[in-house]
């Protein structure tokens, strides 16, 4: 079923770990945007929006950063984030940041309310709740289980949690199973698996045997740091439990262009 255009306009913040390690996520994004009728564009000259430097305590690290940010989204387009880490970012904390800077300030509250993660713009701003009524009729797909990672920042900042699974059950031939304490943390944290290796280590390997327990074949996350941390421990230990982005997970189930 083709839908007619959208007409909304955004512009794609890919995140560093996305354009380092998983950029078939940001094409998964801007085809899941496109064909839900958003004119999307890619401001070139993008940079990392400054939040390990933030995290650390070096602000004055972050700041400079953090300004070529707000230049580079200035306008009136909606601004999504494949990252809840990164949304929360740059729409929670460039306020705290800039909190001495009046004019970066005052920038930095005009751009949060344009700022959303995927799955937050897909449902919150589109209105679009049955990903499947966008999709060709082909038939009832195999039944696949799915499980769902909660990425700390997309419940604590962003308060999304309802948005990823509306999307997630309403992809044909999917089933979600909920692991138990999906909504904890993973034990990634960026620099403090790096810090406290040992204790996010043990978190890790809770994570990977609550959602090994589900029986799901995939387990799907809105943030590729979250992905890249439980991928990782389950690699190595065989776990053979596939990870995706819940782009990659649209993408799949929607027509490519």
């Amino acid at each position: 079923m083709v839908r007619e255009p959208s007409h909304v306009k955004a512009s794609l913040f890919v995140t560093c770990i996305v354009d380092q390690f998983y950029p078939a996520v940001g094409e998964s994004t801007v085809r899941v945007l496109r064909r839900l009728g958003v004119d999307v564009n890619f401001p070139s000259g993008q940079t990392c929006c400054g939040q390990p430097a933030f995290n650390s305590g070096f602000w004055a690290d972050a700041k400079p950063v953090a300004r070529r940010v707000l230049k580079m989204l200035r306008g009136d387009r909606y601004v999504v984030v494949p990252s809840g880490s990164c949304a929360s970012m740059i729409h929670a904390f460039y306020p705290e940041l800039f909190h001495d800077e009046p004019g970066s300030l005052a920038e930095a509250r005009a751009l949060a309310p344009r700022v959303f993660e995927l799955s937050e713009f897909i449902v919150d701003v589109l209105g679009v709740t049955d990903i499947a009524s966008y999709g060709e009729s082909t038939g009832v797909p195999d039944l696949r289980k799915v499980t769902y990672h909660e990425a700390c920042h997309l419940r604590r900042e962003l308060g999304v949690t309802t948005q990823p699974r509306t999307l997630i059950t309403s992809a044909p031939g999917v089933e979600l199973v909920e692991a138990q304490e999906s909504d904890v943390c993973c034990g990634f944290g960026g620099s403090f698996s790096v810090r406290y290796p040992d204790i996010s280590g043990a978190m890790l390997q809770d994570k990977i045997e609550q959602l090994r327990e589900t029986g799901a074949e995939r387990f799907v996350s809105c943030d590729s740091g979250c992905i890249m941390h439980i991928a990782g421990g389950m690699e190595r230990q065989k776990v053979d439990v596939r990870p995706m982005h819940i782009a990659e997970l649209l993408d799949e189930y929607l027509d490519q262009e």
